[in-house]
Parts: structure tokens; C-alpha cells; sequence
């Protein structure tokens, strides 16, 4: 499995941000904004504990698994895949979350922050952000935990041509 690039994450955080904070613009020009939930940096912030819970119960138990401990449960590869799949998941749609209110919320500090409404939706589009790049960080620090050792026997050959 390839390891997530900061980069692409990045990437899907500025596109979400630029698209989402466009979408506001027009929204906004022709009709009445949507609110941010409250709901959504509280679920992104859950997501980030459950992940960082998951990495360090994996880095516990393969540490165990290495030093051979009696009694250590290890990790199956199908667990560690799993896991992986799951961090990598949340981190791309945190990018897509955290971009698409980290928009939203540049919207809305550059417009009129004199309506109380307006500054309580800016503050939860921040903390989604944040909530957002939490995510992402366990997730990078999940795999991080997974990654396998690199092995010097492991040099790949090279495939024979094919024969005719």
C-alpha cells in the first residue's frame, strides 16, 4: 500500500477551500448562507482521538510482538491493513472537511463579522480546521506506526523479457 503524500492532502485541502469559499461567494449573492454546524469540528475531533488511540494501542503491541514478549497478542496483517485503510480514509476526507469549511470561513471573515451570527459560524469554521488537520496529523502518525521495516533482501529484480 503507498504511503499518503503530505502534498496531496494539502492539494485537496486548497482546492476544497478555493471551491467552497466560491460557492459561498455565489450562495451568498443569491441567497441565504447555510450555517456551519457545531456538530462537525466535535465528529472531526472524535475521529482524530479514535485514530491516535489506534495508533498507539498498534505501536504498543507491535513493539510487544518485536520483543517477543510472552503473552503478546501482536498484530495480525489483516488488522494493520485495516487500520491503515481507515487512517488514510479519515485523512482524505478531513483534507476535503477541513478545506471546504477553512473556505466557508474565510468567506466569512472577509464579510461582514459585525452579525454575532456570522463570527460564531467563522469560529466553528476554524475549529473545524483544526479539528480537520488533527485528523489528518493521527492519520500520518498511524501509518506512520504501520510502516513496515525495509528489508536489504527485498531488492526487487528484474522481470525476464518476455518470450515469444
Amino acid at each position: 500500500m503507498k504511503q499518503l503524500r503530505p502534498a496531496v492532502l494539502a492539494g485537496i485541502f486548497a482546492v476544497a477551500g478555493i471551491l467552497s469559499w466560491a460557492a459561498a461567494r455565489l450562495w451568498n449573492a443569491y441567497g441565504t448562507l447555510p450555517g456551519v454546524p457545531l456538530a462537525a469540528p466535535i465528529v472531526l475531533g472524535v475521529i482524530a482521538v479514535v485514530l491516535l488511540a489506534t495508533a498507539l494501542s498498534l505501536r504498543a503491541r507491535l513493539k510487544a510482538q518485536r520483543e517477543r514478549r510472552p503473552g503478546a497478542k501482536g498484530v495480525e496483517p489483516l488488522m494493520a491493513a485495516r487500520a491503515l485503510v481507515f487512517g488514510q480514509a479519515s485523512a482524505l476526507v478531513a483534507a476535503l472537511v477541513a478545506g471546504m469549511y477553512g473556505g466557508v470561513g474565510v468567506f466569512l471573515l472577509t464579510d461582514a463579522l459585525d452579525v454575532p451570527a456570522r463570527r460564531d459560524q467563522a469560529w466553528y469554521a476554524g475549529f473545524s480546521v483544526l479539528a480537520g488537520i488533527a485528523v489528518i496529523a493521527a492519520a500520518l502518525f498511524l501509518e506512520h506506526v504501520l510502516k513496515l521495516p525495509e528489508d536489504e533482501d527485498d531488492t526487487p529484480t528484474p522481470e525476464s523479457p518476455a518470450r515469444a
